[in-house]
């Protein structure tokens, strides 16, 4: 989380990482239970779940299914060994040097990207239940709006706010404010 870039060292570091570990066993538990789906599906081409989270195998490629039913796809996923000696899957993608290669990937990598991409359908959800408002555009989780100065900021929020159908019992709710000009809040 940049800690490394503000200065802070190998060894300060690792009793942070432990500590936000122990006090976030659920999230560590999700990591590895990711973790241990892909790696049956990729190992066995067979179809896993996990947190309502569905994994596939099909046609040499890897299927992360949505809560919303969007898919990931991972091409040509094998399993490898990682720089500590254990297993890990790698897929074939666009890598850090910008070219086509070999990706390495483990359960918490796995995690954002679920992560990322749910909220991603959960703003598109969002973006569609305010189809009558003017969108000028949308920034990761929030989105510019032009509007009549009567319209009421709060219906806004509301609207954004809703659950979608497929993420039932999640809890949302939106905050907002008026510019005359687009600025970070």
């Amino acid at each position: 989380m940049g800690a490394l870039e503000a200065g802070m060292t190998e060894e300060e570091l690792q009793p942070l990482v432990d500590a936000w570990r122990t006090s976030n066993p659920n999230i560590v538990q999700l990591w590895w239970d990711v973790d241990n789906a892909v790696k049956t599906t990729v190992r066995q081409r067979l179809d896993t779940e996990t947190h309502g989270i569905r994994f596939r195998y099909r046609s040499g490629m890897l299927f992360i299914v949505l809560p919303s039913g969007r898919q990931l796809c991972y091409v040509k996923p094998k399993m490898g060994t990682n720089k500590f000696g254990g297993d890990s899957v790698t897929y074939e993608g666009v890598g850090s040097t910008k070219k086509w290669e070999r990706i390495e990937s483990y359960g918490p990598k796995f995690v954002e990207n679920i992560v990322q991409a749910t909220s991603r359908d959960i703003l598109c959800y969002a973006m569609k239940t305010l189809r009558c408002c003017s969108i000028v555009m949308h920034i990761h989780d929030e989105v510019v709006i032009e509007a009549d100065r009567r319209m009421s900021l709060q219906a806004v929020c509301d609207q954004m706010g809703r659950t979608p159908p497929w993420a039932n019992g999640l809890q949302l709710r939106a905050d907002g404010y008026e510019t005359d000009f687009y600025k970070k809040d």
